[in-house]
């Protein structure tokens, strides 16, 4: 109980702390508002783009992949990568900042991408099952939210931000595996994992400086 009561305490006063910073608030309030209206829109997102034309993509790797679901695995290191990630930088206002940012900026960039480069489901496909985040997405399967993937990203994403030793190595894990794992389900091309990285790493350091910067 102690241990509980001094993390709460702690917590508290980082966060009444940073707080009183005035970029902080603008900041922080900013990026919760952007990224409500990118939830509320994103159904709206999907379902235009699972109506949309795209590309089939030839993807030499993946044709030697066969196609196993494999889904359990994949949901248990997400949700348990993001569950640490938040008991973790709940506890650091700034990181959580970056996090916000990164996100955020994350969502954009992704979009975009999805829009500016169709494709088509790869062959063999395997639905991913995620009620958490097929709620959001507006209806029961999503398949062409391919280019770049967003669960690789956002694993990575999570792996650039977390400052616990121990996570952050279990993040990258899952990462990595998460990537594997896609494949061998067929949700994703390879060329959707590999970008992934790059993409996530621009995102992380576009909101470093964000948050950094307090302007003058």
């Amino acid at each position: 109980m102690s241990m509980v009561y001094k993390y709460f305490k702690s917590t508290s006063l980082n966060w009444q702390l940073s707080w009183q910073q005035k970029a902080f608030r603008y900041k922080l309030l900013a990026g919760i508002f952007l990224i409500t209206i990118i939830l509320i829109c994103s159904p709206y997102f999907f379902q235009y783009m699972e109506k949309r034309k795209g590309l089939l993509f030839n993807d030499a790797l993946l044709n030697l992949i066969p196609a196993y679901n494999v889904y359990i695995l994949i949901f248990i290191l997400i949700w348990s990568s993001a569950f640490f990630m938040l008991i973790t930088i709940i506890k650091n206002p700034s990181i959580f900042l970056t996090f916000l940012i990164a996100y955020l900026l994350l969502s954009i960039l992704r979009a975009l991408s999805i829009f500016l480069f169709p494709l088509e489901a790869p062959l063999g496909i395997i639905n991913l099952i995620d009620p958490l985040t097929n709620y959001f997405y507006g209806v029961p399967f999503i398949t062409k939210d391919l280019f770049f993937s967003g669960h690789v990203s956002m694993l990575f994403l999570m792996y650039l931000c977390q400052n616990n030793k121990f996570i952050k190595y279990y993040t990258l894990t899952s990462c990595l595996c998460v990537g594997i794992l896609v494949l061998i389900q067929h949700i994703h091309y390879s060329i959707d994992v590999l970008f992934a990285f790059p993409f996530a790493y621009i995102c992380y350091r576009s909101a470093k400086y964000i948050t950094l910067n307090r302007g003058r």
